[in-house]
């Protein structure tokens, strides 16, 4: 075996040996939350086991107990689920405008567009409220979603995709006698796909894990959302944290799921936005 295939194969082994070492660092604090929603009674200074001394699912029992958790999972599937599919129709018709439709100041206004990311979202809460409250929209899902149903990411996200087809198939189909809209629909959007399932993943992460604009526009106990209603949980002076936990568990579920399902479609979507 050549000196150059040696150290090959070492540089090798020691890339993988990162990643692991990498891979169990990061997966330790999931692994530790599980453990802890198993463990009553646990605390942050409680020496770490892997492998609880008597493990029970009493704390799930008591989190259902206190709080109205079947409900509070109901609302943020609601929220996020709605959210996430107006994101996926108004992004999605936006960046076919931005990336077919030639009109004048398109780079200008999509420029202006996503300069919009750079405003945090705290300037606009106050805005946000005076004009849900306008609406009469104050405690209700339409207040809650409405904020969140344009979105500058999941627009240059869907035009970097869509910037990648060939024009070729947009003349073909013109030549055939289709439209924008049978483009848009036929053409395009089965093109994107694996854009358009990064962005749903994307959408329904950000939504289901909003806590600040969910706390101001959703008043009633009833309609409290996952992130709001683990916070309730935290006490003054003393907080269960074995009950904190198996909320944190069951809110991390939908969302794990969620990425196993759509983990091939992220990297895709990721890779193709980056071609153009």
């Amino acid at each position: 075996m050549s000196e150059t295939s040696t150290r090959r194969r070492l540089g090798h082994a020691a890339l993988v040996a990162i990643l692991i070492v990498g891979g169990l660092i990061m997966l330790f604090p999931f692994v530790w939350t599980v453990v802890t929603s198993i463990t009553p009674g646990a605390t942050l200074t409680t020496t770490p086991k892997l492998i609880p001394d008597n493990p029970s699912f009493s704390p799930y029992v008591d989190l259902f107990a206190r709080v109205p958790f079947g409900q509070v999972i109901l609302n943020s599937l609601i929220i996020a689920g709605i959210s996430t599919v107006l994101q996926l129709v108004t992004s999605s018709m936006a960046a076919y405008a931005f990336a077919r439709l030639p009109f004048r100041g398109r780079g200008a206004v999509f420029v202006l567009y996503l300069a919009t990311m750079m405003i945090p979202f705290q300037v606009l809460i106050v805005p946000l409220f005076t004009e849900m409250k306008a609406l009469g929209l104050i405690n209700t899902y339409a207040g809650a979603i409405l904020p969140t149903v344009a979105s500058a990411f999941g627009v240059f996200l869907l035009r970097q995709a869509m910037s990648t087809v060939p024009y070729d198939l947009d003349q073909a189909a013109t030549l055939d006698g289709a439209g924008h809209f049978r483009i848009f629909f036929q053409i395009m959007l089965p093109l994107v796909r694996p854009a358009l399932a990064t962005l749903a993943v994307f959408a329904f992460l950000n939504t289901w894990n909003s806590f600040l604009w969910p706390l101001i526009i959703l008043r009633d106990p009833s309609m409290q959302t996952l992130p709001v209603a683990l916070s309730s949980l935290q006490g003054q002076f003393s907080t269960q944290w074995d009950v904190l936990m198996a909320g944190s568990v069951i809110s991390i579920i939908p969302m794990f799921a969620l990425y196993v399902f759509a983990q091939k479609y992220i990297v895709q979507g990721v890779a193709g936005a980056g071609l153009k």
